[in-house]
């Protein structure tokens, strides 16, 4: 492919698109992505600080379906699929033993393993098998309620129910017993939110990029540890759970290595609640900013799953995944050389006025709503059934439950470039 000039973009720009603070401001960074979308809808960003490598941003809804569903073409490996980790890269590599992804997992593997390991658990994910154990979502999307209520009229409903709730379930569904969530909670945050001074447990802002590596680069080892002594148990008294699923698989005639294992558990177990955690508390919130629509929903059930698919396009919980690209070829007319790393956000595709109108509004009637929350292809999410499954059994519990719902403060969101949200949100509310 012919050398061409690439698109580039002002240092500010591309301080705001790599810049964890801006996935807390939010507004401004929409902005940004809108103002991209329209006059460089595929631009190559470097970084103002030099640490990172350059990358294309994919801004359009139609691009990023596009590079989604084309994993011929767009590889999620060999290079990292976080940006954020190449912050400290060398240190990633080191732990890995020379890989850049930090975790072997579904998000690291091209096909034809993608596919083989993806199959070990995808039945288990599957709505008829996931109607089984309703009522036992049911019973512990009560239990967070009563938490909620008990804690009433005033609450952070990121602490009470958001946070804890999905992980409860996915640790029942993995095997992990209840007295360890706590710490498998700490270890998501430190894993996803080493960026916010608030998720990481340093308490200490602006934290060297290779010291928010070393502090992932930790909670990978804990959950390592943690789940190697699961895995024994699983193997010496298997049940039906998923985490038995795992420490049992066979791929090829063999097991999996110790490292495809431990990558399996830790992305089942984290990104398994975090991002199911993130849209929960982005729907409250869009409720308690009106009253009406709490009030309508209530009313009409039929209004739920709206409200569950709206929530997650709202929040996007992924805001970002990487690929590169396996030849030279064209994204909306931008020539890609073989190599070249892009960056599909998601934040800015489910924001695409072209796909979404007045997106920046929380439309609990948008139809159709085919966001990109959950990705495309065959790296779509895994758990994309059981995340809309969590979400309505715990809003039809909280609307049976509580009458009304507002805000009772600010609000604010995590410091994160890769999976983002809500960790504070004061609600007050009264009962049914």
């Amino acid at each position: 492919m012919a050398t061409q000039a690439r698109p580039t973009v002002d240092p500010a720009t591309a301080r705001a698109v790599i810049d964890p603070q801006s996935y807390a401001d939010w507004d401004p960074l929409l902005d940004t992505f809108d103002r991209l979308r329209a006059e460089n809808p595929v631009a190559w960003i470097e970084a103002p600080d030099g640490q990172h490598p350059p990358f294309w941003l994919v801004t359009r809804y139609e691009d990023a379906m596009r590079v989604s569903k084309d994993n011929a073409t767009f590889l999620n490996n060999p290079r990292t699929v976080v940006f954020s980790l190449t912050e400290g890269i060398e240190f990633a590599k080191a732990f890995s033993g020379g890989s850049e992804h930090m975790v072997a997992s579904l998000v690291t593997f091209d096909a034809p393993i993608h596919m083989k390991y993806r199959k070990l658990t995808q039945e288990w994910f599957m709505p008829k098998n996931l109607r089984g154990i309703e009522d036992e979502i049911r019973a512990i999307a009560n239990a967070a309620v009563d938490r909620l209520v008990a804690a009433g009229p005033e609450a952070d409903f990121t602490q009470l129910v958001s946070a804890p709730y999905p992980l409860h379930v996915v640790m029942q569904i993995l095997g992990v017993p209840e007295e360890d969530e706590p710490r498998m909670l700490m270890l998501t945050q430190q894993m996803f939110g080493g960026q916010d001074e608030d998720l990481n447990q340093s308490g200490m802002k602006d934290l060297p990029p290779e010291v928010i590596t070393q502090i992932v680069a930790g909670a990978v080892k804990d959950f390592e540890a943690y789940f190697a002594a699961l895995t024994a148990e699983k193997r010496a008294n298997p049940t039906g759970d998923v985490a038995s699923t795992i420490a049992n698989a066979v791929v090829d005639g063999e097991p999996l290595n110790d490292r495809d294992m431990m990558g399996y558990y830790i992305i089942v177990a984290a990104a398994g609640h975090d991002t199911t955690s993130a849209s929960t508390a982005g729907a409250m919130l869009a409720l308690a900013q009106d009253p009406e629509q709490w009030a309508r929903v209530k009313a009409d059930r039929s209004l739920l799953p709206g409200i569950v698919e709206e929530a997650i396009r709202w929040t996007s919980p992924v805001q970002h995944f990487m690929r590169t690209a396996a030849q030279d070829t064209e994204i909306g007319g931008q020539p890609i050389a073989e190599g070249d790393w892009l960056m599909i956000n998601y934040v800015a595709a489910n924001h695409d006025p072209a796909v979404f109108d007045d997106p920046r509004r929380f439309d609990a009637a948008r139809s159709p709503n085919r966001h990109l929350a959950f990705g495309a292809g065959a790296h779509q999410c895994l758990g994309l059934h059981l995340a809309r499954l969590e979400m309505r059994i715990l809003f039809e519990t909280l609307l049976d439950r509580i009458e009304t719902v507002e805000l009772a403060g600010d609000f604010a969101r995590s410091k994160s470039t890769f999976v983002g949200g809500l960790k504070k949100l004061p609600i007050r509310f009264t009962t049914s």
